[in-house]
C-alpha cells in the first residue's frame, strides 16, 4: 500500500524538521512520527523548541523524559526542557569540580552558569545524547525544531563546540572550567558525525506555498549545506485548492500559492518534495494529525454561499494613533514565528512616521527580513538589525582592545581563545539589545523580535543581567541603576504588542508568552490578530469550514487582553513595500 507522502517510504534514523515559524513544522513532524509508529516502528519525537505546543496537539503532559502517546503504540514524546536541562548541567559541572573545590570557587562557577548560554549548551547536551547513544532504543528519532534562526544556531553547535574545545585545555569559559566541556568532547564529536552522515540523518525543510517561507527554506538549505548537512528534502504544507471559481478570496489564495511554487528558488528545486493540502481543521488531536497525511482527505462540500459582509473590527491605525500620543518609547512586537511580526512591526513604524514621529525600526531575529518587507527607503524611518555575527566581532574587538595593554602575548592569546566560545555571542547580542532599548529614551523604537523561543532566551539574559546588577550595587547606589529589564517593565517606556494568527497554536503560544512576560512583571499592551479570513467575507466551503475555528480563537484573544483586539484582514497583495504596508493600517 503506498504511503501518503514519499518521505515515509525509506526514512533515515534521524529526521530534523525545520523552517520558518508558522509553516507547520510541529504538525508535519508529529504526523510523520504517528505514520511511522502506525507502520510498526519504534519512534521518539523530540521537541527542541522552547515554545513547543506538542502537549496541546497530542493532549498529553510532556516531560524531559520519554512519554508514551495514548492511541499510538510505539510512539514516545520527549520535550527538551531548557530550564530543567540547565539545572542538571549546573549540578554536573559543580560535581566535576570535586571535593577539593572551595565554596568561593563553587560560587564563582555557579555565577558563571547563570546566563542564557548555559541554557543553550545544556539543551545541546541533551540533543547530543540523543544523536549518539540516547536514540539506540528507537528505529527513528524525529526532531521538531525551533524556527529557522534558532535551529541553525543549534545545528551549528556541534561544530562550534568541537572547534572551541580542540586543543583548548586551559582557562575558563562562561560555562566554568573547560574540564566540564572536555568531558563531553567525545559526545559532541559523535553528534557531529551523526548529523553529517546522510545514511543516518535527513533534514526536512518545511514551507508553505508562500514566497517568504520558500525563500527562507532556500536560505536555510544553503546554510545547512555549509554545515555539512546535505541530505535534505522539502515538504510544502497547506497547499490550497479552491472549491469554487467564483469566490475572489479563494481564487486569490490559490493563485498566490501557485505563483510562489512556480517561482520556487533554485536551491529547493533539486530537492525531493512532498505537498500536503490545506485541511479544513487545525492539526490538534490524533484524528486531525492522522488526517493531515491521509491520501484522500474528506473534501469540503456544499454549494457556494454568498459571502457574508466582512466583520467589524478595530484597525491597526487605531493602535498607531494611540501609540503616537507619546513622544518616544519602545514598541516590541512579539509572537510565534510565522504570524507576521515583521510585517506588523513595519506597518506600525510607517504609521508612526506618518504621524510625524522619528522612528527607528530594528529586529532581533537571526533570520531578519525587515529590508525585504520594507523594500525601499522611507523619510523619517531608520532601519537596522542586531546581527549576531557583526555584534560578536564588535564585542570581541572591544574586549581585546581594552585589555591588551596590560596583557602579555600569552595572556592575550588565552583571552582571544576564550572569546572564541559560542557563548560570546549571547553576551554580544545582549549588549546590542540593551543599546537599542536605551535609544527609546529620545525617539520611537519599533523592535521586531525573534520567534517566541529565541526571544525568551534573550529575556533570560536580560533578567540574569538585572539580578547581577542588583547584587553588585546592593547597599551602594542601587536606587540609581536602570537595567534593560526595568525599562521593559515600565509601561510608560515599553509597549509590548503580541501578534497572532486566528488559529489554535499561535493563540496558545501567545497566551503562554503573555504568562511568561507577566512572571517577569512585563504587561503586554495589546494583541493584533493578523491574516483574518473572517474579516474578508469569503464563501469558499473549505475556508468557511476554517472560519468556525477562527471565531473561537477571536473569542480566546478577547478574553486574554484588556485592550481592544486589533484585526488585520488577509490580503491578496503580499504586504511588501510602503504602499502595501500602509493598506494594512486600515
Amino acid at each position: 500500500m503506498p504511503t501518503p507522502i514519499a518521505l515515509l517510504d525509506q526514512p533515515t534514523k534521524y529526521l530534523f524538521f525545520t523552517g520558518k515559524g508558522g509553516v507547520g513544522k510541529t504538525s508535519v513532524s508529529t504526523a510523520v512520527s504517528i505514520g511511522l509508529a502506525d507502520a510498526g516502528k519504534k519512534v521518539l519525537l523530540v521537541s527542541t523548541d522552547a515554545a513547543s505546543n506538542l502537549d496541546e496537539m497530542l493532549g498529553i503532559e510532556l516531560s524531559n523524559q520519554p512519554v508514551a502517546v495514548p492511541g499510538v503504540p510505539g510512539l514516545q514524546v520527549l520535550n527538551i526542557d531548557p530550564d530543567a536541562a540547565a539545572v542538571d548541567y549546573r549540578a554536573r559541572v559543580v560535581e566535576q569540580m570535586g571535593p577539593q573545590a572551595s565554596d568561593q570557587d563553587i560560587a564563582t562557577v555557579r555565577e558563571q552558569l547563570s546566563g542564557a548560554c548555559t541554557t543553550e549548551i545544556a539543551t545541546f547536551d541533551e540533543f547530543s545524547s540523543l544523536l549518539s547513544h540516547g536514540g539506540a532504543a528507537y528505529d527513528h528519532v524525529v526532531f521538531d525544531t525551533a524556527p529557522t534562526g534558532h535551529t541553525l544556531r543549534l545545528l551549528s553547535l556541534p561544530k562550534a563546540w568541537s572547534g572551541f574545545l580542540e586543543g583548548n585545555d586551559r582557562g575558563a569559559s562562561c560555562l566554568g572550567p573547560h574540564s566540564g566541556l572536555k568531558m563531553q568532547e567525545q559526545l559532541f564529536n559523535a553528534a557531529l558525525a551523526a548529523l553529517n552522515d546522510a545514511t543516518q540523518t535527513t533534514v526536512v525543510l518545511v514551507a508553505r506555498p508562500d514566497k517568504g517561507a520558500l525563500d527562507e527554506a532556500a536560505r536555510t538549505s544553503d546554510e545547512l549545506r555549509a554545515l555539512g548537512l546535505t541530505n535534505q528534502r522539502l515538504v510544502v504544507n497547506a497547499v490550497f485548492h479552491r472549491t469554487h471559481a467564483d469566490d475572489p478570496i479563494a481564487t486569490a489564495i490559490e493563485a498566490l500559492g501557485r505563483k510562489a511554487l512556480d517561482e520556487m528558488p533554485a536551491a529547493l528545486r533539486c530537492l525531493v518534495a512532498d505537498h500536503i493540502p490545506l485541511r479544513a481543521v487545525d492539526s490538534v488531536g490524533l484524528p486531525a494529525l492522522r488526517g493531515l497525511l491521509a491520501s484522500k482527505p474528506t473534501a469540503a462540500t456544499g454549494a457556494a454561499t454568498p459571502a457574508a459582509p466582512a466583520m467589524d473590527h478595530h484597525k491597526l491605525s487605531e493602535l498607531v494613533a494611540e501609540l503616537a500620543q507619546g513622544e518616544r518609547g519602545l514598541i516590541m512586537v512579539m509572537g510565534k514565528g510565522g504570524v507576521g511580526k515583521t510585517t506588523i512591526a513595519a506597518a506600525i513604524a510607517l504609521g508612526l512616521v506618518h504621524q510625524g514621529k522619528s522612528v527607528h525600526l530594528t529586529t532581533t531575529d537571526p533570520a531578519a527580513h525587515l529590508a525585504v518587507t520594507l523594500n525601499g527607503e522611507v523619510p523619517g524611518l531608520s532601519v537596522g538589525r542586531i546581527d549576531p555575527q557583526a555584534e560578536t566581532q564588535k564585542y570581541v574587538d572591544k574586549i581585546v582592545a581594552a585589555r591588551s595593554a596590560t596583557l602579555t602575548e600569552d595572556e592575550k592569546a588565552l583571552l582571544i581563545e576564550d572569546l572564541r566560545s559560542p557563548c560570546t555571542e549571547e553576551v554580544a547580542v545582549f549588549h546590542a539589545f540593551s543599546h537599542v532599548v536605551s535609544q527609546a529614551r529620545s525617539a520611537f523604537v519599533v523592535m521586531d523580535t525573534a520567534p517566541t523561543g529565541h526571544s525568551l532566551l534573550l529575556m533570560d539574559a536580560t533578567g540574569a543581567y538585572h539580578r547581577q546588577m542588583v547584587r553588585e550595587f546592593e547597599g551602594k547606589a542601587a536606587g540609581r541603576i536602570v537595567t534593560p529589564l526595568m525599562r521593559l517593565q515600565d509601561a510608560d517606556y515599553t509597549k509590548i504588542i503580541l501578534v497572532t494568527l486566528p488559529e489554535v497554536t499561535p493563540v496558545s503560544q501567545a497566551v503562554a508568552l503573555q504568562d511568561d512576560l507577566r512572571r517577569a512583571q512585563i504587561e503586554p499592551f495589546a494583541w493584533v490578530v493578523n491574516k483574518s479570513l473572517l474579516a474578508t467575507g469569503t464563501a469558499d466551503p473549505l475556508l468557511q469550514a476554517r472560519l468556525d475555528s477562527e471565531k473561537k480563537q477571536m473569542q480566546r484573544v478577547a478574553a486574554h487582553t484588556r485592550h481592544a483586539v486589533l484585526v488585520v484582514p488577509w490580503t491578496a497583495q503580499p504586504p511588501i513595500g510602503p504602499s502595501a504596508l500602509e493598506k494594512l493600517l486600515g
